[in-house]
């Protein structure tokens, strides 16, 4: 009696074990379903992830090389409107036919005297120059008089670092007179009228002592 009950127990043992082996196989294929249809979904939506990326960086590759172009026409477009301004500024300096045959061929502008060191280590030295510009008849006198007024600190402190830089044998002779009087006015010319016909025609001296 006994062995029938343990006969029929470990058949009934089996039967669970056996039942238990095929539900573990099914959970497995199950879990490997699973994961193939998330490999699938995947599979399914990764191309459309990755222009999705590629689309991004694009757009914002163009925005960037956009406002680069943008930035550096910037500055030629305002530097192309300070020309054309400062060109139609010396243009309406000029003077009309009428003021041009009642004036005398040039005009004449005083600077306010200038007072430097001159450029000696061993000895303390300086000049006074009082200088007068000669303009052309091109320029009207009066809307020339208030544009010079206007640019005239620009001019005393250009006037004052050059004749700083200078030493004593720069200011001896006739010969470095002048050149120093043909170097401002070029040096004036240039600031005043960059784009234009130079108006100042000659830079007289009416003192330069050395003290």
């Amino acid at each position: 009696m006994a062995d029938a009950d343990d006969i029929k127990e470990q058949e009934e043992q089996e039967v669970q074990e056996e039942q238990e082996g095929q539900e573990g196989k099914e959970e497995q294929k199950n879990a490997k379903a699973e994961k193939s249809d998330k490999k699938s979904l995947i599979a399914r939506f990764l191309p459309w992830i990755i222009l999705f990326v590629v689309v991004l960086i694009c757009a914002g590759a163009g925005l960037s090389v956009g406002r680069l172009f943008a930035g550096s026409g910037t500055p030629e477009a305002a530097e192309s409107d300070s020309g054309s301004d400062a060109s139609a500024q010396i243009e309406d300096l000029k003077a009309d036919n009428g003021s041009a045959e009642d004036s005398a061929k040039v005009w004449y502008y005083d600077l306010d005297p200038v007072v430097a060191n001159l450029n000696e280590p061993t000895v303390t030295r300086y000049v006074r120059a009082s200088l007068t510009l000669e303009m052309s008849a091109d320029m009207d006198v009066k809307k020339g008089t208030v544009f010079l007024d206007e640019k005239k600190p620009i001019l005393i402190n250009w006037l004052t670092v050059y004749l700083s830089s200078l030493g004593l044998e720069d200011i001896r002779g006739d010969n470095n007179l002048r050149s120093i009087q043909s170097h401002i006015r070029d040096s004036f010319n240039e600031k005043l009228f960059p784009d234009s016909q130079s108006q100042i025609k000659q830079v007289l001296i009416k003192e330069f002592p050395v003290q």
